[in-house]
């Protein structure tokens, strides 16, 4: 991936004719990624009481390691599943859903395990599974508002009227 100048017509469309580079795009992804994940964060640290967040620099904090942890999980995902779909037959077919489903129900684990050594009791999920269930609701929840958010920004791409480049 080069970071040349591309027009944002290649990248789904944000301004015609505006030049970015790919390096600029992935920014605005990730910087947009992560105030996702913050709000999502404090809207549950305010609204339920298995998560605790002390501050919302902490939260900031969290979002953007979540945000890391979760890109690195979906490409780990990613590299065992082409392993595995690289492989003929039933077998490879079932390992590949199948170490899917340990790398992203496991990673939770680690991910919660991260947290609280990074933040200890500043942060906090509680609940069934010593707060596996809580931090499985709020990362689902961070994945489908990041979702929703590309969803409407695709819409709107696809029926406004194009900017005077």
């Amino acid at each position: 991936m080069t970071d040349a100048p591309t027009h944002i017509d290649d990248m789904n469309g944000i301004v015609p004719g505006l030049a970015i580079t790919r390096a600029q795009a992935r920014f605005v992804r990730y910087f947009t990624a992560i105030l996702i994940d913050l709000v999502v964060l404090n809207l549950f640290a305010e609204h339920w009481d298995a998560v605790h967040v002390d501050n919302f620099t902490i939260t900031l904090a969290v979002a953007v390691l979540l945000q890391v942890l979760l890109k690195v999980t979906m490409a780990i995902e990613h590299k065992v599943a082409a392993f595995w779909k690289a492989r003929p037959g039933g077998r490879a077919t079932f390992m590949r859903y199948f170490s899917a489903w340990v790398i992203l129900f496991g990673s939770k684990f680690a991910i919660l395990e991260a947290v609280a050594f990074a933040f200890g009791s500043q942060v906090e999920f509680r609940g069934a599974l010593h707060g596996v269930v809580a931090i499985i609701v709020v990362l689902v929840v961070m994945v489908l508002a990041e979702l929703f958010i590309v969803r409407i920004f695709h819409w709107l791409g696809n029926s406004g009227t194009p900017a005077a480049a």
